[in-house]
């Protein structure tokens, strides 16, 4: 186990979004970690998402709740007095943010803003580590990686509110949070993460095992879409090892820091699907382009120098690794393994394992 993460024992955390798939496998591994972890968050959508099937609500104290309501927010963050604080809570997906803009503007943005309140108001707060997307970079479909200081920007609605999201983020950081002693910032921009218990609605793998699991043909709206797809262990443990960094030396590692997967992870939809359908064993893919279907980036490559060099952060697991480890949580499951004993099982492969 890295040294790191020796830090979390004790600590006192909150996570905004515990009910979310990023989320819940953020907080059993802190759990895990000897922490004492609070979620806030809105309850899950489906009662077969990770966050219920794993019975997290047993291993942490939860508060139902949503961010864009700052009153039941800032109770949280008074009674609990957090150490460190990892904001992931958002409207998430781009399609439903061409469908409910509003809504995901009000979240990404005015949610964010809530947060950034209460810890301006809560002085026991030492780190934060403030989850956005690699969409919030203006798009202009280069080959090369988006650096963190890349302009930002955004075609959909969602790549616009988390683009936003770090401009409100830069503007409390600058305005109100960085001459306070002892308290780092830092907002993180991931991958497209894979890993099992991801079921929600318009999004690739879960669409993809859907499709599987009832014997149906896979569709895909966009094959030639190159993503940087890593594990979804890969972005927590830069998040977590950033936390701790933030902690020991808060002005140092404040800033925007990007965590990817090296170049050979930086593969088209048709070829993960295809290499998701060897490992399930059976499947076939047909194409179906949609002449209305809104706008989706071509191409988005992250360049994560800046989180090697400076925090020694590198991925663990490569491309080929990180589609056996989601095809398997999902086929063990469907097999009628536990859940819980499946994230364990992965997390401490993970930790356990040498760089691919």
């Amino acid at each position: 186990m890295d040294n790191y993460l020796s830090f979390f024992s004790g600590k006192r955390l909150l996570v905004t979004g515990d009910t979310g798939f990023k989320g819940a496998w953020l907080c059993l591994c802190l759990k895990d970690l000897g922490a004492d972890v609070v979620g806030f968050a809105l309850p899950p959508e489906h009662p077969h998402d990770l966050y219920p099937v794993i019975g997290l609500e047993k291993l942490i104290h939860h508060v139902e709740g949503d961010i864009r309501d700052e009153a039941p927010l800032r109770r949280v963050f008074d009674q609990f007095q957090p150490e460190v604080l990892f904001h992931l809570a958002a409207q998430a997906l781009v399609r439903r943010s061409y469908r409910e803009p509003k809504l995901t503007f009000d979240t990404n943005v005015g949610g964010s803003v809530n947060v950034l309140e209460a810890v301006r108001a809560t002085p026991s707060v030492r780190a934060v580590v403030y989850v956005t997307s690699d969409k919030c970079y203006q798009n202009r479909e280069w080959v090369w990686g988006y650096r963190e200081n890349d302009e930002l920007g955004g075609r959909d609605p969602y790549s616009a509110s988390k683009a936003a999201a770090e401009m409100v983020m830069t503007g409390y950081w600058q305005s109100f949070l960085a001459d306070r002693p002892g308290l780092g910032v830092a907002s993180v921009r991931s991958g497209n993460v894979l890993g099992g218990g991801d079921w929600a609605e318009d999004r690739l793998v879960p669409d993809i095992i859907r499709d599987l699991r009832a014997q149906r043909p896979v569709i895909l709206r966009h094959p030639e879409g190159t993503r940087p797809w890593q594990h979804v262990l890969e972005p927590l443990s830069g998040y977590l090892l950033l936390a701790a960094r933030l902690s020991e030396s808060p002005k140092e590692f404040s800033g925007a820091w990007n965590f990817g997967p090296s170049g050979e992870g930086l593969r088209s939809v048709r070829h993960l699907a295809e290499k998701i359908i060897a490992g399930w064993g059976t499947g076939t893919i047909r194409v179906e382009s949609q002449a209305d279907a809104p706008h989706e980036a071509g191409m988005l490559h992250l360049n994560c120098d800046k989180a090697r060099r400076l925090l020694g952060w590198r991925p663990r697991w490569n491309f080929a690794r990180t589609v056996a480890e989601t095809v398997h949580w999902y086929k063990a499951h469907h097999q009628g393994t536990p859940p819980l004993e499946l994230c364990r099982s992965q997390i401490r492969d993970y930790m356990e394992s040498d760089y691919d």
